[in-house]
């Protein structure tokens, strides 16, 4: 059956050192040309990741709508809401929930005049708001996510949990009644990790992809160590079915991955459109001298041409 809905597939972030020379040209940071201009033409979103670390400056987000606009007109963001909003301050010492998560009148301020700029440039497509494993379905902890939700009621919002309490009837009923969305993840099932989902409860289907690195999950030296895993085929197979699912109810579906290191997200993200359209895509050079397997699939953009990326996924 065809999907009946949107979907854009992208990764998560797009500034990340050891992109450079591997999805990035060579001294891309010395160049005129913005790294989100090459992103712009590979796909359709790019999920905002800095925004979970600092609130996004609004000249920020003008010149980033305009940098898209410039190379793919029909382009959209997807923003992480800042984690004083949904994390403990001291989550990697405490468990995250209602009680130690403490946003202040400062935090929403600030959240608010990036995303209201941005979304006044038509371009910020949901926002989503990811919370630990450790945030667990408790009455606390739904009451202080029913106060957010009402917090940030004029976006598209996209809760991400973690923890399989969540994953129940109720808990659909519940983001289905409130018009928010339900992220659907992929993730290393340790302990009581959340399961791939296929949830649909708006009109905005969310799928992320973390990666399966089990060995570094929680005990990484470098916490980028955790996303270094590349999907193989089968799997990415399995979430190519999920994600059609999910396009058949949704009017528009995010798929975005997470697996950043050293632009795995890329590789993995261009197979996933490969694979939803059937048709070539386009990758940065570098990536395909990298990542050659990508050459089956992939014809390499050439510098300096302007444009789209492939059309969107219907």
């Amino acid at each position: 059956m065809a999907s009946s809905g949107e979907i854009r597939v992208g990764t998560a972030g797009w500034s990340y050192k050891d992109w450079e020379g591997i999805f990035y040209p060579p001294g891309m940071s010395r160049r005129k040309h913005h790294p989100l201009a090459l992103i712009a033409r590979c796909f359709d979103v790019v999920e905002i990741n800095t925004s979970f670390y600092g609130h996004i400056r609004p000249e920020i987000a003008k010149l980033w709508a305009r940098i898209v606009t410039d190379t793919n007109p029909g382009f959209l963001f997807t923003a992480k809401l800042h984690r004083s909003f949904t994390h403990s301050p001291l989550s990697a010492m405490e468990p995250t929930s209602a009680v130690s998560i403490r946003p202040n009148d400062e935090d929403e301020r600030l959240a608010r005049e990036g995303l209201e700029s941005l979304a006044a440039t038509g371009k910020l497509g949901a926002l989503l708001l990811q919370f630990p494993v450790s945030f667990k379905n408790t009455s606390l902890n739904r009451e202080y996510l029913e106060t957010l939700l009402r917090q940030f009621i004029e976006y598209p919002r996209v809760v991400e949990v973690r923890h399989s309490t969540w994953n129940n009837p109720e808990t659909i009923v519940y983001f289905t009644e409130r018009n928010v969305s339900f992220c659907n993840i992929d993730q290393p099932l340790l302990g009581r990790s959340l399961e791939p989902t296929a949830h649909v409860t708006s009109s905005v289907g969310y799928v992320r992809l973390h990666g399966r690195n089990y060995d570094q999950w929680f005990e990484a030296e470098n916490c980028a160590d955790r996303y270094n895993y590349l999907y193989k085929s089968n799997e990415l197979d399995h979430w190519k079915q999920r994600i059609q699912n999910i396009a058949e109810k949704a009017k528009i579906t995010f798929v975005v991955a997470n697996n950043h290191f050293e632009a795995k997200a890329g590789v993995n993200a261009l197979e996933l459109k490969h694979g939803l359209t059937g048709c070539r895509v386009l990758a940065p050079e570098p990536l395909l001298r990298h990542y050659p397997e990508l050459k089956a699939i992939a014809d390499p953009l050439v510098e300096g041409v302007q444009g789209s990326s492939l059309p969107l996924l219907a």
